[in-house]
């Protein structure tokens, strides 16, 4: 059976991806089974960059189909900020970074309050040095507060239209069926069924 590795040691990360790839014919494994240390500097300019970058990286070093994935939040009315910064827009916690955002907004009218959530899945085969994107959006507005307990990052304040409340009102499983990153692994699992 073909491995195929995952170039996170994120447990949430990696179980979701498993999730969606199940009845693939592959081996599917993380940076945390080969005790890897990497880490890879997200230098690119774009999700889609990074995230080639990560998965160029360690499918290199590895010599393994590996995926990566980059994503972020992007806010109309910030011109699309926080962006590839989403993770560092400040320094601190998950609620810091809500805070700078929602501080960033004040004033801003429901109706200019446009976001959405996007992933890019990178899926690079060493043996032919070639990478693959996809690419998968969730669109939304923010809210003029945090609400809901569950999910991270800025779900307290992302009012989803697929799921019609905020992303963190969400059960995990819920948020799973419409999340930016499910539509990009949709994307790259079909991709993997035509390669093999």
């Amino acid at each position: 059976m073909s491995k195929l590795l995952i170039a996170s040691k994120n447990p949430g990360k990696v179980r979701e991806i498993k999730e969606i790839f199940s009845g693939l014919p592959f081996d599917i494994l993380s940076l945390s089974d080969f005790g890897d240390d990497t880490n890879v500097k997200e230098t690119g300019k774009t999700f889609e960059e990074n995230a080639v970058l990560k998965a160029r990286t360690i499918g290199k070093k590895t010599g393994l189909m590996t995926l990566a994935d980059d994503s972020g939040l992007e806010v109309d009315a910030l011109g699309g900020k926080p962006g590839i910064y989403s993770a560092r827009y400040t320094v601190g916690t998950d609620e810091d970074r809500v805070e700078k955002v929602l501080k960033e907004m004040s004033g801003v009218p429901k109706k200019k309050r446009t976001a959405r959530f996007v992933a890019v899945v990178a899926l690079y085969d060493p043996q032919a040095d070639k990478a693959f994107t996809f690419r998968g959006e969730s669109e939304g507005y923010l809210t003029q507060k945090p609400s809901g307990r569950n999910g991270f990052g800025y779900d307290p304040i992302f009012y989803n239209f697929d799921l019609d409340k905020v992303n963190a009102e969400a059960s995990p499983a819920e948020k799973n069926n419409v999340s930016h990153r499910a539509r990009a692994l949709l994307k790259c699992r079909n991709k993997l069924l035509s390669l093999y």
